[in-house]
């Protein structure tokens, strides 16, 4: 049984069509996250699901439970957005508490549900602080709190994170994923951050134009794309321009390269996609002088503009083998092109 499903949604708005026949199951306890540019339909998803749109066509289930048409407060859903949405005149814990008295929960069970909420958002000694009082990590915090204290079915987050510095965000990324792994709660993701969307999910939908372009997990949508937008959105690419050999090899510069290129047929022109840590500096590949040398802790990127097919690319060399080099230096480039992703060009 899914917890959460779309079976051929359709969404337009005009002539715009956002949603494109979206068939989705989220499994019970699950976090898949939806990525994608905007414009996308990552947003719309979440909002049909929410009830704040509704589909032209197709159905929305929870539990197998068809709820296309069922009002957004009948909705067993807990929505957090991006902007914290809290009650500037209510204190932390009448903001978690709202929720609870609109659904008539009696006062014992009301604050009892408050203090398990303050607990597991860690924010027990705020309690009685005002939304200005604290940072927009606390905000967001309170926010999630106050979802999950209703004990939805489906937690709904709308690129909760987005409003946040870069280190409040990775932390509270962390701590929502803690949560909802605690809590044990389904939940739909929506961002735009690639490094956000691998690092939360169980799995990742890439969306483009209303349409899944692969639903995997991180691991599987990073190291193998099914489609050369995917490689190129998430994560980053160099791009090489190869001839097909034949569906294992393709011949770069003159040199057979060892690349799945299945669906294209022989002596076609393609684009090679190949990540940087799928570079080497070797003793014996393809030559070029290296133009940049950027620090970036545990890794080095080096960029190399190679000479035959005079292409510029980026090489993530590990920690400390780059020492060595400099702007101007000679080196020899290989390309690891198992995980490469051919497009004909």
């Amino acid at each position: 049984m899914t917890a959460l499903e779309f079976k051929s949604v359709r969404k337009t708005f005009g002539t715009n069509v956002a949603l494109e026949g979206l068939d989705l199951g989220v499994m019970p306890g699950e976090l898949i996250t939806l990525l994608g540019p905007s414009g996308c339909g990552k947003t719309t998803a979440l909002r049909i699901a929410a009830g704040f749109e509704f589909a032209d066509s197709g159905t929305v289930s929870v539990s197998d439970v068809d709820i296309s048409s069922t009002a957004a407060h009948k909705r067993n859903m807990g929505m957090v957005f991006q902007s914290y949405s809290l009650f500037p005149n209510l204190t932390v814990a009448l903001n978690i508490d709202f929720g609870l008295r609109t659904r008539k929960v009696a006062s014992a069970d009301r604050a009892r549900r408050v203090d398990e909420m303050l607990e597991l958002v860690e924010l027990g000694r705020f309690r009685d602080r005002y939304p200005h009082q604290l940072s927009g990590g606390q905000q967001q915090r309170v926010a999630l709190a106050r979802a999950l204290a209703v004990q939805p079915q489906v937690l709904l987050l709308d690129e909760p994170l987005s409003a946040l510095d870069a280190k409040v965000r990775t932390t509270l990324r962390d701590e929502i994923r803690r949560i909802q792994t605690e809590v044990g709660i389904t939940t739909l993701f929506v961002t735009h951050d690639q490094e956000e969307a691998l690092a939360i999910s169980d799995r990742v939908c890439v969306m483009s134009q209303g349409r899944i372009e692969q639903l995997g997990t991180p691991t599987e949508v990073y190291r193998r794309p099914s489609t050369a937008f995917v490689a190129r959105f998430v994560g980053s690419m160099n791009e090489l321009e190869g001839t097909v050999v034949d569906f294992r090899n393709v011949s770069i510069s003159g040199r057979t390269v060892a690349v799945p290129a299945h669906g294209q047929a022989d002596g076609t022109d393609v684009k090679v996609l190949v990540r940087p840590e799928d570079l080497t500096l070797v003793d014996d590949g393809f030559p070029g002088t290296v133009t940049s040398v950027t620090f970036q802790g545990a890794t080095t990127l080096v960029g190399v503009r190679l000479d035959v097919i005079d292409r510029l690319v980026s090489i993530d060399v590990g920690q400390g083998d780059a020492d060595h080099l400099g702007i101007g230096d000679r080196v020899q480039v290989a390309l690891n092109g198992g995980n490469a992703v051919c497009e004909a060009a």
